[in-house]
């Protein structure tokens, strides 16, 4: 490079990623009236809250956050979910899935291995319909599992929440067609291109705050069907399934009462973007007992309405 020549700079792959998301959020919020962005205070959902700012600064986020909340949710997220979401001021949607069962909107199996994640998909749609929302943003990834493989970066949803894998709008160009009838809704996922080591990787460059679960810590759990759930209440473990003391820390989180624990040592980002750089087993794949009940469970749910 001589005198005079323009300066040169080269991006990384997570400069990449992050230019796109920003790009996805922006054209969204740009297209339509009322976005809402999901957030769980799981660390999908805390990056994308990070790009979202980053999207919009120095302004405010220009939506509100929702969170469908089980009910049956570990005590450290929802903490930080709260705390994060007074830090930003911005305002925060629970929808809660104890509110659709009182109502008779849904109704909860009691059964040793039942668990409330299913349950999320009407109260999400009853949030969406009550509040006017026209697109949310989520935060799943392509790399988590096959059905969510098949979404489209913005993803069609009929009037009645639905979701069809075999209409499908293209989506070449970097080109999102957000076009849709009253009471129609698109689910946004901005993360799509990203994989569980990229999210670990942006968290540890920008320095982001995760709940303490996420590292290792010890925990009270049980193993059911080579899974480690946490002991808590709901869990609704069996006599023959004893409770024991163990170094865990979870790779995502959700419903406690079917999201695994895994057990590890790495107390730091570094330590857990090491570990996860060896796995050979997808995140959902090891700690999330819901979808094991079928091959296509999660296909299943998602034309159903599930995010």
């Amino acid at each position: 490079m001589t005198e005079g020549d323009p300066v040169q700079t080269r991006l990384t792959n997570l400069d990449v990623l992050e230019a796109e998301s920003i790009h996805i959020i922006r054209e969204v919020a740009a297209e339509l009236e009322r976005p809402v962005l999901l957030f769980s205070g799981g660390k999908d959902s805390i990056v994308m809250l990070r790009l979202a700012q980053k999207a919009f600064r120095p302004a405010a986020l220009p939506f509100p956050v929702m969170h469908v909340d089980t009910g049956h949710n570990f005590p450290e997220v929802i903490e930080y979910r709260d705390r994060r979401v007074a830090e930003l001021g911005v305002r925060l949607v629970v929808a809660s899935v104890q509110e659709s069962i009182d109502q008779g909107r849904v109704v909860e199996d009691t059964g040793r291995r039942s668990s409330r994640n299913q349950l999320q998909t009407t109260t999400l749609l009853d949030a969406i319909e009550e509040h006017g929302f026209d697109a949310a943003f989520g935060g799943a990834r392509r790399d988590e599992e096959k059905a969510r493989a098949k979404e489209r970066v913005v993803s069609f949803r009929d009037e009645f929440g639905q979701w069809d894998p075999k209409n499908q709008r293209p989506e070449l160009w970097n080109l999102y067609n957000t076009r849709i009838r009253p009471g129609e809704h698109v689910r946004v996922f901005p993360l799509s291109n990203w994989t569980e080591l990229d999210i670990w990787d942006y968290a540890r460059r920008e320095e982001l705050e995760l709940p303490s679960i996420y590292f290792a810590h010890t925990r009270r759990v049980f193993e059911r069907d080579g899974m480690l759930l946490a002991d808590l209440p709901y869990a609704r473990r069996g006599d023959d399934e004893p409770a024991f003391e163990a170094s865990v820390r979870y790779r995502t989180v959700g419903d406690a009462s079917c999201t695994g624990a895994v057990e590890s040592a790495a107390v730091s980002l570094d330590e857990v973007v090491e570990e996860i750089s060896a796995t050979r087993i997808t995140e959902r794949g090891q700690t999330r007992a819901d979808d094991r009940t079928s091959e296509a469970a999660m296909e299943d749910r998602k034309k159903a309405g599930y995010f």
